[in-house]
């Protein structure tokens, strides 16, 4: 029986990081399932599924971690996760939200809040400021892969998307995949 963890890292971006980290996963006959990495500003933030064989490596990994801090200045933390099955649902997202504007404090927050109000789980999310060349003004970018339960009705989603949009001042497309 394989035993499932989810172990999240971050620190200064430099060359090696990613293999600081991956090294513990590998050091203790880890099997990487999935991952998300990404460089914000000067950080690299690591996230990590994988499944060990061995029954308790829990002892291994919680050394593991104190070690990346000590020597390495990177922040490491994991727990492991109960078996469970994933259902048809989860498996893919249904839609893309795109979303544009002027950045503000509470987009986040408001569309993801909208979502969850109505059963509509998000599956990845990624986000950006960027400056427009023109005004200087910070541009807010954000996609959003969500599954959508089947009996939703679209056309309201949509309608209930765009009064946010203009509550926000800014634009939500949403595209079926």
């Amino acid at each position: 029986m394989e035993n499932r963890y989810i172990l999240t890292a971050f620190g200064k971006d430099r060359p090696g990081v990613v293999a600081d980290v991956s090294q513990i996963v590998y050091e203790i006959g880890g099997n990487l399932k999935d991952s998300t990495m990404t460089r914000l500003m000067d950080e690299f933030a690591i996230i990590l599924l994988f499944s060990v064989r061995e029954p308790d490596v829990d002892k291994q990994l919680t050394m593991e971690c104190r070690r990346l801090e000590r020597d390495k200045a990177i922040s490491a933390f994991f727990r492991r996760l109960e078996a469970t099955e994933a259902g048809p649902e989860a498996a893919q997202p249904s839609h893309t939200l795109f979303i544009e504007g002027i950045d503000h404090t509470g987009i986040v927050y408001r569309v993801s809040r909208f979502l969850a109000d109505r059963d509509i789980n998000i599956v990845n999310l990624s986000s950006k400021v960027s400056f427009s060349p023109e005004s200087g003004s910070a541009l807010y970018t954000m996609e959003i892969e969500a599954w959508v339960p089947e009996v939703r009705a679209i056309d309201e989603l949509q309608k209930g998307l765009d009064q946010l949009g203009e509550e926000l001042q800014i634009e939500i497309h949403m595209r079926p995949h």
